[in-house]
């Protein structure tokens, strides 16, 4: 991989010396989740997407679920403490994360929100997240995005 093809969140888990493989594909804009999970030749249930949400509070909480799964609103407003949620505006998305839509990593983001990650991905010794650009994901260890992002595993779908 040359040194421009590094991301953010590549450089995050470089610098914590956690050890991950990176992927790149040729992203298309109507690709699903599942598309990219048997571009990676992965079981979908090991692929993650990121989602952004707000709370009543006004805080905002990322849940990352597998991709063939829908977040739960009800179940992620209980896991955060909140009386409900609802997803971002995708037009909000860059100014607070400094992720693009389809590129949005739990790792990196520009500033610090509560995180969690559906609690089927400690079964899995290896799951796949966005690397923080459309085209690229990681796979790293669940332990590791614990340790990187300070997530809790919940269930949120």
């Amino acid at each position: 991989m040359k040194k421009e093809d590094k991301t953010n969140v590549m450089r995050v888990l470089e610098s914590k010396k956690i050890s991950y493989e990176s992927h790149s594909y040729e992203p298309d804009a109507t690709m699903t989740g599942v598309q990219i999970a048997g571009i990676l030749n992965e079981d979908p249930a090991k692929v993650f997407k990121t989602l952004v949400t707000q709370g009543k509070s006004g805080a905002y909480y990322v849940f990352v679920v597998p991709v063939e799964a829908e977040l739960d609103l009800k179940k992620a407003a209980k896991a955060s403490g909140e009386k409900a949620v609802s997803m971002i505006k995708q037009k909000d998305l860059l100014p607070l994360t400094g992720y693009v839509h389809g590129g949005c990593s739990p790792i990196g983001m520009k500033k610090p929100f509560p995180t969690f990650v559906h609690e089927t991905a400690s079964s899995y010794e290896k799951i796949f997240v966005s690397a923080g650009k459309v085209g690229y994901q990681i796979g790293l260890s669940p332990d590791d995005l614990i340790l990187v992002t300070g997530c809790r595993l919940a269930d949120i779908v």
